[in-house]
């Protein structure tokens, strides 16, 4: 059952619920996972399983679904559905993981990108196509986490997977600037393409901001803000304790 306000009272997390966080911004998805398991178990008085299905970077927000009890067993169906972003890519320079975790390594002269090119390039990423994922990503490789590998100086070989996109939308271009909506299949790495981006600009381009808007035909519009649920749950665990009291006082 999906978690809303209005039946939030009466939801059974032990037996099955799933929760629409808007991830704020700076926040991994294990601490979001992690902070509000803390809550529910607190609440119900029982340790409980959850789980996300798909994780989001702690430079974007966005649609987050956390699964508890026996729901975590349809994360899996989820994660494989299609993914809507929205974000904007910083062209004339690029980063090392592909966003703003690490420190510019070059920059580029964009005095002859237009507008023409820009759409052109957003156009050529339609369709199914191989692309290789950020070495700073949560991919395993050998068993080991590539990004911590990459943060080590490490060098990571990471294989080229197949994605499909079957939006690419420029919404505004503001240099370097370039404002974007992409829909896309799962295990879509939205940092590679604003890479890729640059490099078929004949360029260099890093992802400056993004946004998971949706996953299937589920909108982050209809998501919780995390501190808004933390502090239901607070509440709810508040009430719990009070009625537990008085009930004791009528004994």
């Amino acid at each position: 059952m999906i978690v809303t306000k209005a039946n939030i009272k009466e939801i059974d997390f032990l037996n099955g619920a799933t929760i629409f966080i808007d991830k704020p911004l700076g926040f991994t998805s294990f601490q979001i996972v992690n902070g509000i398991r803390k809550k529910i178990s607190k609440y119900i008085n029982s340790k409980i399983k959850i789980g996300h299905a798909g994780t989001l970077d702690p430079l974007a927000t966005g649609m987050l679904i956390l699964c508890t009890g026996k729901d975590t067993k349809i994360i899996d169906s989820y994660q494989a559905q299609s993914k809507l972003y929205s974000g904007s890519f910083y062209i004339g320079a690029t980063r090392p993981s592909y966003d703003k975790e690490t420190e510019i390594e070059s920059t580029y002269d964009i005095s002859e990108i237009d507008e023409n090119k820009i759409l052109s390039v957003a156009n050529s990423f339609m369709g199914t196509q191989m692309i290789t994922p950020p070495a700073h990503s949560a991919i395993k490789v050998n068993g080991v986490r590539a990004y911590k590998m990459a943060r080590k100086g490490i060098e990571v070989e990471i294989k080229a997977k197949e994605i499909e996109i079957y939006k690419f939308a420029i919404e505004a271009i503001k240099l370097p600037l370039i404002y974007f909506s992409i829909g896309c299949t799962k295990g879509t790495y939205i940092r590679s393409i604003a890479h890729e981006f640059g490099h078929r600009l004949s360029n260099g381009a890093y992802l400056e901001s993004l946004r998971r808007e949706q996953i299937g035909e589920y909108s982050v519009d209809n998501a919780w803000q995390y501190e808004k649920f933390i502090e239901c749950i607070d509440d709810l665990t508040q009430r719990s304790i009070s009625s537990s009291v008085i009930d004791t006082n009528n004994l």
